[in-house]
Order: structure tokens, then C-alpha cells, then sequence
């Protein structure tokens, strides 16, 4: 059991980093400009962290 347990632990860092490196590349990089442009087109892009709040009140 604790063999399993080891290969899952190992299995949650490694994805983990790489979630992390993606984001990095993503963000930090520009690897995918249309998600910018996407994000400013739905309404997202511009909007202040009091903004956002209401939009989610109001459902």
C-alpha cells in the first residue's frame, strides 16, 4: 500500500509543476496571445476586482 501511496504522491507533484510551468509559459510569455483577446472581448479584461464581485451577485 504504501508503494501506491508513494507513485500517487510523486504522480500530484509532478503535475503539479507541470501546472505551474504552463502557466508560466502562458502568462508570462505571451505563447497564447488569443486567450488576451478572448478574455477582453467576454468583458473580463478591463474590469476591476469590484466589478467582477458584482457581476457574481447578481445571479
Amino acid at each position: 500500500m504504501k508503494f501506491a501511496e508513494r507513485i500517487l504522491i510523486k504522480a500530484a507533484v509532478a503535475q503539479f509543476i507541470f501546472l505551474l510551468i504552463a502557466q508560466i509559459f502562458i502568462h508570462r510569455f505571451g505563447i497564447l496571445p488569443e486567450l488576451k483577446t478572448i478574455t477582453q472581448y467576454e468583458g473580463t479584461g478591463k474590469m476591476n476586482h469590484s466589478d467582477m464581485l458584482e457581476v457574481f451577485r447578481e445571479k
